[in-house]
C-alpha cells in the first residue's frame, strides 16, 4: 500500500477559516497530501476583515516544527505568515536540517488591507529565510516591498522585480497577478531556464480570500507528490482557477469569502 505524501504548513490562523493554516490544510487536503502545521499566530478574522493578531513565543513554534519534523516524513514545506523578526529567525533555525523544497508565501497584508508582518521584520524575511525558499510566491504589493521599489505596472517591470527577488537567493519566483488589471491575469514564473507565463482570464468575484494562502500550499502539495517545480505551478494555477470560479457557491460571510478548496469534489 503506498503511503500519502506530506508536507508541514508554518503559517498563522483564520478564525473564519478561509486563509491562513485553515485554507492550507483544506488545499492539502484537496490535492491528496497530508497536512502538519506548525501555527505561529492566532487571528480574529472574518471576511470583513482582521480584528485581533497574537504571535505565539518563537520557542513554541520551535517545538511545534521539531516535533513534526523528528517523527514525520514531511516530503515539503509551506511557509506562510510569520508576524515578527524573531519568530522568522526561529523557523529559519527550526527547518535548517530540512532538505526538501521549501514554499515561502511573504504574507504581509489581509485581503482587507490590514498589516500581518510588521515592518522592522521584512529585513529578516528577505535575509534569513528567502534564501530558504525553492519557490517563493509573492503578490505584487510584496514583491514591491521586499525590494524596497514601487508595485510594477506592468508584465517587464515584475519580470525584472521576480529575477532580483532570484538574485537575493530564491530559487524560483512565482509572480502573482492578481493584483493587477486588465481582463488578462498573468502569472511569471521566474527560475533557472527562464520564465514561465500563466495566463487565465480575470474572474469578476470578491470571494478571493486566501487565494495566495491556497495557491503556495497547492505548490508545495504537488512538490511534495515528486511533481518538478514547472508542472507543480501549472497544476496548482490550474486548480486555483478552478477553486476562484466554484466560489460564488460558497456564501461564506459578507465580505470577502473563500475559494472554494473541494471544487474538484464537491458542488
Amino acid at each position: 500500500m503506498e503511503t500519502a505524501c506530506k508536507i508541514l504548513i508554518i503559517a498563522g490562523s483564520d478564525s473564519g477559516g478561509g486563509a491562513g493554516i485553515q485554507a492550507d490544510i483544506k488545499t492539502a487536503s484537496a490535492l491528496g497530501v497530508y497536512a502538519a502545521t506548525a501555527i505561529t499566530a492566532v487571528t480574529a478574522q472574518n471576511t470583513v476583515g482582521v480584528q485581533a493578531v497574537a504571535a505565539l513565543p518563537p520557542d513554541m513554534i520551535t517545538a511545534q516544527i521539531h516535533s513534526v519534523l523528528s517523527d514525520i516524513d514531511i516530503d515539503a514545506i509551506k511557509i506562510g505568515m510569520l508576524a515578527d523578526a524573531p519568530l522568522i529567525r526561529a523557523v529559519a533555525d527550526a527547518i535548517g536540517p530540512f532538505g526538501g523544497p521549501v514554499v515561502l508565501d511573504p504574507v504581509m497584508v489581509a485581503k482587507s488591507g490590514a498589516p500581518l508582518l510588521e515592518r522592522e521584520a521584512v529585513d529578516a524575511l528577505r535575509s534569513a529565510l528567502l534564501p530558504r525558499a525553492d519557490v517563493l510566491t509573492p503578490n505584487l504589493p510584496e514583491a514591491a516591498r521586499l525590494l524596497g521599489e514601487a508595485e510594477a505596472p506592468d508584465e517587464d517591470t515584475a519580470a525584472r522585480q521576480g529575477r532580483a527577488l532570484c538574485a537575493l537567493g530564491a530559487r524560483a519566483t512565482l509572480m502573482k497577478g492578481g493584483h493587477g488589471t486588465g481582463p488578462v491575469c498573468t502569472d511569471l514564473l521566474i527560475h533557472e531556464q527562464g520564465i514561465d507565463r500563466l495566463r487565465a482570464p480575470r474572474l469578476t468575484t470578491r470571494n478571493t480570500h486566501g487565494t495566495g494562502c491556497s495557491l503556495s500550499s497547492a505548490i508545495a502539495s504537488e512538490l511534495a507528490r515528486g511533481q518538478g517545480l514547472r508542472p507543480a505551478v501549472a497544476r496548482a494555477h490550474g486548480w486555483l482557477q478552478g477553486a476562484i470560479r466554484a466560489a460564488d457557491g460558497l456564501g461564506v460571510g459578507h465580505g470577502h469569502g473563500p475559494v472554494h478548496h473541494f471544487h474538484e469534489l464537491w458542488t
